[in-house]
């Protein structure tokens, strides 16, 4: 085998692969453009059929350029030479920190016994509220057929 003809190595699947793709590249842009001219068409039928032929000639040009950078060591050295590139330091936000499982049960910060205090508050509110309830209608209870749990506790206190 010449080196000429290893250089030059297509494979037949590849390009029946970009072929599909850049024959169905034109046929979604054909199917928005008529849906553009239709009653029903809008603007953006209209850039998505400017668009599709955009995308089939990316696919045409992707191809391309593997085959370039696979068969001319040239080109893949100038792509070598590049480097990795990094991402410059403080250019991107800090990410937040999301506290473990572990810190977030731990009882001991001051967020925690304030949150206690405001569950208190309202559970006491909520009491209030059904003996409330409970003083404007007394057969409240003997309606629904049940008889609430606060209620029982308290005259089992008795």
């Amino acid at each position: 085998m010449s080196p000429q003809s290893a250089r030059r190595r297509h494979r037949p699947a590849l390009l029946v692969l970009v072929a599909i793709a850049a024959v169905a590249c034109l046929g979604l842009a054909w199917w928005q453009w008529d849906t553009y001219e239709s009653s029903a068409g809008t603007a953006q039928n209209l850039g998505y059929a400017l668009q599709w032929p955009a995308f089939g000639f990316a696919v045409i040009w992707a191809y391309r350029r593997f085959v370039v950078l696979e068969s001319d060591p040239d080109e893949a050295a100038k792509m070598a030479d590049k480097g990795v590139t990094e991402i410059p330091a403080g250019l991107l936000p800090e990410r937040p920190s999301t506290p473990s499982a572990s810190s977030a049960a731990d009882a001991s910060s001051p967020d925690d016994v304030s949150l206690r205090e405001y569950n208190r508050f309202l559970a006491d509110l909520d009491a209030a509220d059904h003996a409330e309830a409970d003083d404007q209608n007394p057969d409240r209870t003997a309606r629904v057929g049940t008889t609430r749990p606060d209620s029982l506790t308290s005259e089992d206190s008795q």
